[in-house]
């Protein structure tokens, strides 16, 4: 117990020595050692290094999983070093409301089986997203957490360490210029004088002390010099170090893009799938259903009463062979200006009208559309259907 009072005592006035040091070098009262230009830079680079990783790494957490508490849950269970419980996730868990909801309206009624098929397909798409999150998890995060948790406290630690050797190497310094200082002092007191000897022998006394004092603080100052340059040798490798830590991260976020490609490839093929199997099995439903309705054409893709046969695949759709249905036009109030990218499409102005129509084949976000003898594609965003 004596032993730990004496070591807080100890360390309690080293504290209020450097505050003082430090004070003192923020007001240029006290001589500071300055890193050369080479290791500020590295230090800079580090800084910097750690701040975006850090603001990479949380705004990835974000994004993987938006919830805070779920978050915070997960954070506190890798704590505890216990596994987090599986739960489903919001795709997941809209799956299977949709397929419970079908088996009360009837799995054989056309809102039900669609249910169904929707609900199955939102199960894979969560199902996809789990193994996304699992894979940028350990690709991604994992390696920026290691180096903000792992290799950043070893460089900030002897980072530390060597901001307390350049404090004692200034302390040191001080303390040698003071030796000097009062030596040169003492050696020029001295009185030669034949009727005062007691004021020669004390002065020589003095500049002897002081003479000592000098070489004592060189060894503390060669001491503290070696200390320092071996603690800035350790500090610096540490910094050269980032380079490789880029490399690292470079590596892993190539990964985490090819996870993210990955999953929004597979979500579009699932989705895809859906739709070819609705349109498949619904097709007979959705004209009577949509009878009417003014975004039919933008939902469904299109269903035209003209004759299927004269069909045409949307990538060698021929704008100047289609002709107009016999019934199914509607006139359409432009929106907004737009400009043709092409012969294909037709270009429009605001608060003009136009009749609109749509034919087998065609992409559900374009209609034909026909001023005059004019007609190419019109983008449906840009359309107000009027009845």
């Amino acid at each position: 117990m004596d032993f730990n009072v004496k070591k807080f005592a100890s360390d309690a006035g080293i504290f209020f020595t450097r505050a003082i040091q430090f004070t003192g070098e923020k007001f240029g009262q006290v001589e500071k050692t300055e890193l050369d230009a080479h290791f500020e830079n590295l230090l800079s680079r580090a800084d910097s290094t750690k701040n975006w990783t850090e603001k990479i790494f949380r705004q990835t957490e974000v994004l993987l999983q938006p919830n805070p508490s779920s978050r915070i849950e997960e954070f506190l269970y890798e704590k505890l070093d216990r596994t987090v419980p599986s739960r489903p996730n919001n795709e997941e868990l809209l799956g299977h409301y949709m397929q419970d909801a079908a088996k009360d309206f009837g799995p054989g009624t056309p809102y039900g089986s669609t249910l169904i098929k929707v609900g199955d397909c939102e199960r894979r798409l969560g199902s996809v997203q789990r193994e996304f999150l699992q894979t940028s998890a350990i690709s991604f995060l994992t390696p920026l957490r290691n180096f903000l948790e792992g290799d950043w406290r070893t460089i900030s630690k002897e980072r530390r360490l060597l901001e307390n050797r350049r404090l004692d190497l200034d302390s040191c310094k001080a303390r040698l210029k003071k030796a000097k200082l009062a030596e040169s002092k003492a050696a020029a007191v001295p009185d030669f004088q034949e009727t005062r000897p007691r004021n020669y022998v004390l002065s020589a006394s003095a500049s002897a002390l002081w003479s000592e004092e000098v070489d004592k603080a060189e060894h503390e100052l060669r001491v503290a010099q070696t200390e320092f340059d071996r603690q800035a040798e350790v500090t610096r490798l540490l910094l050269e170090g980032i380079s490789s830590t880029h490399v690292n991260h470079l590596r892993c976020l190539h990964e985490f893009v090819e996870a993210q490609t990955a999953y929004y490839k597979q979500c579009h093929l699932h989705m895809q799938d859906l739709q070819k199997e609705l349109d498949s099995s619904n097709g007979d439903v959705f004209p009577n259903a949509f009878a009417g309705n003014p975004g039919h054409s933008m939902a469904s893709g299109g269903s035209s009463p003209m004759d299927p046969a004269s069909a045409v695949e949307t990538d060698t759709l021929k704008i100047e062979e289609v002709q107009a249905p016999a019934t199914g036009t509607r006139k359409a109030k432009v929106l907004y200006d737009y400009d043709a990218a092409d012969t294909s499409e037709l270009s429009l102005l605001a608060d003009e009208l136009i009749t609109v129509y749509t034919v087998p084949g065609m992409d559900s976000d374009w209609l034909v559309g026909e001023r005059g003898n004019q007609k190419g594609k019109v983008p449906v965003t840009y359309l107000e259907l009027l009845s």
